[in-house]
């Protein structure tokens, strides 16, 4: 994966979830990493909101000018957002709000997205309204490409239902972004699973004859118990 990678997609398709597991994953491997929330777009489940616990691993989190705590939801960004875009000890993920109306702010960012140094990803999720097949994902897909000016780089397979994911579930996803793939020209970087469904979605591929998927197990940072 390049220094730079750019998490885009639909609304609720997990991107900041993917977001938190990468960075705090890159942490593991990279002294300097920074994730930059620039999701002014929607309230919830913002990658900020796990903003100690990232830093008290050593992570950089940036966002808005004013802090977590105070006017939150105001979209003035800051200045130090720069900061892991310019320098290139940096590892950075962008976590991106939804649509291409949540990507409309990668512009004001966009020459740091132009050397080569980045990728952007397209966070796909079968189970949710708008991305229930191909149609509608290169719906998004071109939307976000004709906002910023910039070119997606490849597909997450992130299909769940929360706490009610099944194997079937990923598998399902993945079968229409293989198919997502093949419309777009785009390659499936990796497709997510849930820890504790490893077991059960390596026995299911096995099953289907699927040997060519490439998991990527992450943990549910994000997501409230009341949630489910």
């Amino acid at each position: 994966m390049k220094r730079i990678t750019i998490i885009t997609g639909h609304y609720g398709s997990g991107k900041t979830e993917v977001s938190v597991n990468l960075a705090m994953d890159r942490k593991k491997e990279y002294d300097k990493v920074a994730i930059l929330d620039l999701d002014i777009m929607n309230p919830y489940f913002r990658s900020r909101e796990r903003q100690k616990m990232m830093e008290d691993l050593g992570i950089m989190v940036q966002f808005n000018s004013f802090g977590f705590d105070i006017t939150e939801d105001l979209p003035a960004l800051s200045a130090a957002l720069k900061t892991p875009l310019e320098n290139k000890e940096y590892q950075a993920i962008v976590d991106v709000g939804g649509d291409n109306d949540g990507a409309r702010v990668l512009n004001q960012f966009r020459k740091y997205f132009l050397d080569g140094d980045s990728e952007m990803l397209f966070v796909a999720n079968r189970n949710r309204p708008e991305t229930p097949d191909v149609a509608g994902c290169m719906g998004h897909i071109n939307a976000i490409q004709a906002e910023t000016g910039l070119k997606m780089d490849g597909i997450i397979n992130n299909t769940h239902l929360l706490s009610e994911s099944t194997a079937e579930d990923i598998i399902r996803g993945y079968k229409m972004c293989k198919d997502l793939s093949k419309e777009s020209g785009l390659p499936i970087k990796f497709t997510t699973c849930r820890e504790d469904l490893l077991d059960d979605l390596k026995a299911a591929n096995e099953k289907e004859g699927i040997d060519d998927m490439v998991i990527y197990p992450i943990k549910l940072y994000m997501r409230p118990s009341w949630l489910g």
